[in-house]
């Protein structure tokens, strides 16, 4: 069953109209006292689903990331929320939309579709009715994702409308962290919040848009952010896992520990609290 949309009300914070694996909603708190006080540019390598950017208060923002679906949505949310929104609807109100059978013919539409436009009002869908909110392509590069089997399912127009107002401000761009760096200025702070490296006891899912970002990528990150903090005098932030390996190449940072709850399972007993830590590279 579809529940019907919220009344718009004031909110002190605002979600991301896509589910997301990792996503930062609960933190942007703790994110945000982490920033400096001037606020002119925000720049995410790793947008996601863009908790982080939605809940803060920067004059403009670069955000990026390597899967050109999820870029793609962003444009098009942000150059015509009416008509995307349109265009979900029947999709997402369908009597059917909430069955397997539905499901994987709309995952198998999707991966056969070429049409910008089609492949992000299915991507919506996917997300919201998919499992736990992963975005996950196989070598094929194709979505393949579970269907999620949820009871109810809630359509996110106004967070969609809100997105498209914050977005006027933003400019999205599909490149990887070593080009969305590059973009920085001297009036830049750059957030990263990458695929984390993996804890033992947790699941080692490191999809990075179809791609592994194995521990070799996260020493490159951390010492990219090192060597542009040091050249361009800007703060560089990073989010991950609070371990002896991250401790290690973020070396030389500010460490700020929160606690998050963190799964990717459907079952609330296994959703339990981790350590996490922003690491702060700073003038």
């Amino acid at each position: 069953m579809l529940r019907p949309k919220k009344q718009i009300k004031s909110k002190i914070k605002h979600r991301p109209f896509l589910k997301w694996a990792g996503g930062k909603f609960r933190l942007t708190d703790d994110i945000n006292k982490a920033f400096p006080k001037k606020k002119q540019c925000l720049i995410e390598p790793f947008v996601g689903a863009g908790a982080v950017f939605l809940n803060s208060n920067f004059e403009r923002y670069i955000l990026a990331d390597i899967n050109p679906d999820l870029i793609n949505l962003f444009n098009i949310v942000k150059d015509n929320v009416d008509q995307y929104i349109d265009a979900c609807k029947p999709i997402f109100f369908s009597p059917q939309a909430n069955t397997p059978d539905y499901y994987y013919a709309k995952r198998q539409q999707f991966n056969e579709s070429r049409d910008p436009f089609e492949r992000s009002v299915i991507f919506l869908y996917l997300n919201r009715f998919g499992f736990n909110g992963l975005c996950r392509y196989n070598s094929k590069n194709e979505f393949n994702v579970p269907f999620g089997d949820y009871k109810t399912h809630y359509f996110p127009e106004d967070e969609l409308r809100y997105f498209a107002h914050k977005a006027q401000s933003a400019v999205f761009l599909c490149s990887d962290f070593k080009q969305t760096f590059e973009l920085a200025d001297k009036t830049s702070v750059i957030y990263c919040d990458p695929p984390y490296a993996p804890l033992q006891q947790m699941t080692n899912f490191t999809g990075y848009a179809g791609n592994e970002f194995d521990l070799e990528h996260q020493r490159a990150l951390a010492e990219l952010a090192k060597k542009v903090q040091k050249e361009k005098q800007i703060p560089v932030l990073i989010s991950n896992h609070d371990i002896k390996f991250t401790r290690e190449i973020y070396k030389g940072a500010k460490f700020k520990r929160v606690k998050v709850q963190r799964s990717i399972s459907q079952n609330s007993e296994k959703r339990v609290k981790v350590k996490e830590l922003i690491a702060i590279f700073k003038v």
